[in-house]
């Protein structure tokens, strides 16, 4: 999971949301590895500080809960990564739910709260943190965890596939806003993984999902710790507003042939 990167992240303070979860826990266990210091935060306090007991946080390290529909909240983080470090150098905005069900049935409620975690959340976030790294003459950058569900439309995950569709954009209109700071903004997308205790998801879902990737597996923290490293890195200087996407080929298209017979041409 360590790539050659020398010493840069020693000391560096990294903003995660959505620590708690699969992704998240496991981004935080590779920043930590390279000596980053961390704010990590998720909704439940217990659990977002047993990550950050787990995976041996250098000093400097906090854990801070916050509820990503409530603008108070959000504030809130902000202004404690203030009062403890100035300023961030890296925020990775990780935090995101997917709700399945069909267009049809989904309550404005349940749009809404998708709309807010995905969408609104990385848009105040940015906005308040960049305007600390600002002040304090800090050229940090942000990572937005994306999905090829952005070009991809997947029935009964319509609403999640808007929600990214909406952070790309929202991703390069900060990119290109941000530029003249030294600030950059750039999405990852990682592949599909088998869903969380948040966005549950069937058996059967994951084995034919995965059955579909055309590299054949699941995506897991090992391949994407290594590109959230790189963007996030000095060999990433002049990268901004971009795309990295680490899916298995995921989102290309699908696999399947609807022919009796599969022959080369």
């Amino acid at each position: 999971m360590r790539m050659e990167f020398g010493n840069q992240f020693e000391g560096r303070r990294v903003v995660l949301t959505g620590a708690a979860g699969l992704f998240g826990s496991g981004l935080a266990k590779v920043f930590a590895a390279h000596g980053a210091r961390l704010c990590l935060t998720d909704r439940n306090q217990h659990e977002v500080e047993k990550v950050l007991g787990e995976i041996d946080a250098p000093e400097g390290s906090f854990a801070h809960a916050a509820e990503l529909t409530e603008k108070g909240s959000m504030q809130a983080l902000v202004d404690a990564v203030g009062e403890k470090w100035g300023a961030a150098d890296i925020v990775i905005n990780n935090a995101a739910i997917y709700p399945s069900g069909f267009m049809l049935d989904i309550e404005l409620e349940d749009w809404d709260r998708m709309q807010d975690i995905n969408v609104r959340a990385p848009y105040f976030l940015i906005r308040q943190f960049a305007r600390q790294m600002i002040d304090k003459g800090v050229k940090g950058n942000f990572i937005n965890i994306g999905s090829g569900a952005s070009r991809k439309m997947r029935l009964t995950a319509a609403p999640y596939c808007i929600s990214k569709s909406s952070l790309d954009r929202l991703t390069k209109a900060w990119a290109q806003e941000l530029a003249q700071f030294g600030i950059r903004v750039n999405i990852l997308e990682p592949g599909f993984s088998a869903g969380s205790a948040v966005s549950h998801l069937p058996e059967e879902h994951v084995r034919k999902v995965t059955a579909a990737i055309p590299l054949g597996r699941a995506s897991t923290v090992d391949d994407i710790g290594p590109a959230a490293l790189y963007l996030a890195s000095d060999a990433a200087a002049y990268v901004t507003g971009t795309t990295l996407t680490v899916d298995g080929g995921n989102s290309l298209g699908s696999l399947e042939v609807f022919q009796d017979k599969k022959r080369p041409l």
